[in-house]
């Protein structure tokens, strides 16, 4: 029997991460208040994970303009 060391989790996980490039978070609805431009990952509960490593939470981020 074969048993693997890595998490289902992390496998299922992979496949719900979108990956944007050029990418605006906007904290409101007017888009006056800017949280991030560039590069992004949206991980699969959410979270935005930026290039820096910073994560911003689904409750701050109004819409993302890809």
């Amino acid at each position: 029997m074969v048993i693997s060391t890595e998490s289902v989790w992390e496998e299922l996980t992979d496949e719900f991460v979108q990956e944007y490039r050029d990418a605006v978070v906007y904290a409101d609805l007017e888009q006056e208040t800017i949280l991030h431009e560039g590069d992004l990952r949206i991980l699969a509960n959410g979270w935005v994970k930026l290039p820096t490593g910073r994560l911003l939470s689904p409750d701050a981020v109004h819409h993302i303009d890809t």
